[in-house]
Order: C-alpha cells, then structure tokens, then sequence
C-alpha cells in the first residue's frame, strides 16, 4: 500500500478535533496522521494528546492561519501521497484512505480528488450540500468550476516541484494552488465518483458579503500570478455554481 500523510489544522477545536481523529483511526490503511495546532487555548491540544500515540506528528505553535498550519504539515509530511482533513471533518468512510492509496498503488497519475458533503453540524448524518464535483477537464476551470479541495490528494513531489499554499491569496489559497497545478502546470488527475469527505458547515469564505467580495477578489488575483486569463464570466460562475449544490438536501446514511 502507498503510505499516505494526512494533515489536520486546528485551532480551538475541542467540540469537534475528537471526532476527527476517530475517523483517522478508523482508517485501514497507512496513514501518517500529521496535526498542527496553532496553539489552541481551549481543550482541543489535551483531547490530541489522549491519541498521542496514533498521530505521527504534532506542532503546536502560533501560526499565521489555516493554510500557513497547511504548509508546515506539508513540509514535514513523509508520505508519499498528502491529503487534508480540517478538524471539523471526517471521512465518509472507513475505507476511504485504503481506496485512495490502492488508487495511488495501481496508477502513475499525479493526483486525484472525488465528492463532498457538507453535514449538519450537530446531526453529521443531515446533509445540508452535496458537492458532486466531475470528470477534469482543463476547460471546466474557465466556467467557474473547481474541485472539492477537501477532498484532493497528491503525490509529495508535487508540492515539493510546485510549492505550497500562498499566503496572499486569503480564503482563496486552496483555489490559486488548483489553478496552478492542475491548469498551469497541467499536473494529472483523476476523478474518484465517490464521497470522499463530511464537512461541517460554516466557512470563512462564504460568512458575509464583504468576505465573499474579499473572495471574488482574490480568485481574480489568483489568475492573474499564474499567468493566466479567466473568461469574463468565470469568477461569477464560482460561487453560482454553488447554488446547484444545494439540490440534494435531506438525510444521507454515511
């Protein structure tokens, strides 16, 4: 099996970090559980340490937000394949991450990411957004599309060669760092049609209408450092594409 690193950014988490290292240990595969805490002043750090011996790595230390903890879990990764789980997550399935490194043992491509949903706070099992994401295609990008990031996984060398997050860009890193790799550095990738991840709801980006204007914002910036032009109509797709999420609501057994 293709041992994977998983990385976990948490900042005062206590209500929800427990349920996401379960879903690590639940996992029946080789996984290197790496945890950076940005120095959490609640009960999140002691709840970590009760699983002390089934995390690989655990930083704590300030940080400069979720995706500066993003870069440091990366940098001290020794997988061979990296993915993310935020602390208010879990996986859908206990044989997520087997699947994903059986995937990764039988295929030479670079990447690959599948669907997510975003649950309930309280009650996991309530869906409240099904992000069903689709086969790439580079054009896509050009129609506001992306995919899920939570649910994108990559080979080490790929950060490595293309770098991390850039902290410049806001709530809009993880959109520059799809943009770069997968349109301008046209790495390769491949859809899973499956659940891969459970997100809580609640976002920074989507919070207010200032923060989804500081948002569009950044996506225009995070063409425009790669050196690559978007269609008129592009930016305004992104967060329109978001309202078809909705079309699947109601219970889901997960």
């Amino acid at each position: 099996m293709v041992k994977l690193s998983v990385i976990t950014p948490v900042l005062n988490s206590e209500k929800t970090i427990r349920g996401c290292m379960e879903s690590i240990l639940s996992q029946h595969a080789d996984v290197e559980h790496i945890i950076v805490d940005g120095k959490s002043s609640d009960s999140t750090l002691k709840i970590i340490k009760e699983y002390d011996v089934h995390a690989a790595g655990i930083i704590s230390e300030p940080d400069k937000g979720i995706y500066d903890a993003l870069n440091k879990g990366i940098a001290a990764a020794t997988g061979d394949v990296i993915g993310i789980l935020h602390a208010d997550d879990f996986f859908a399935s206990s044989e997520t991450l087997a699947r994903i490194s059986d995937f990764f043992e039988k295929s030479s491509t670079d990447s690959c990411y599948g669907d997510l949903v975003y649950v309930d706070f309280h009650d996991t099992s309530r869906v409240v957004r099904y992000w069903k994401s689709d086969e790439f295609k580079i054009t896509r990008f050009y129609h506001g599309w992306m995919p899920p990031h939570p649910t994108f996984f990559a080979r080490r060398w790929v950060y490595e060669k293309y770098g991390g997050f850039n902290l410049n860009l806001g709530t809009a890193a993880d959109y520059e760092l799809m943009l770069r790799l997968l349109l301008r550095y046209r790495i390769s990738t491949v859809y899973l049609p499956e659940i891969i991840t459970c997100m809580r709801v609640g976002g920074a980006s989507n919070a207010s209408l200032a923060n989804r204007l500081r948002a569009n914002f950044n996506d225009r910036k995070a063409w425009g450092i790669n050196g690559l032009k978007p269609y008129p109509w592009t930016l305004a797709m992104k967060p329109l594409r978001k309202v078809f999420q909705y079309r699947i609501k109601g219970w889901l057994n997960l």
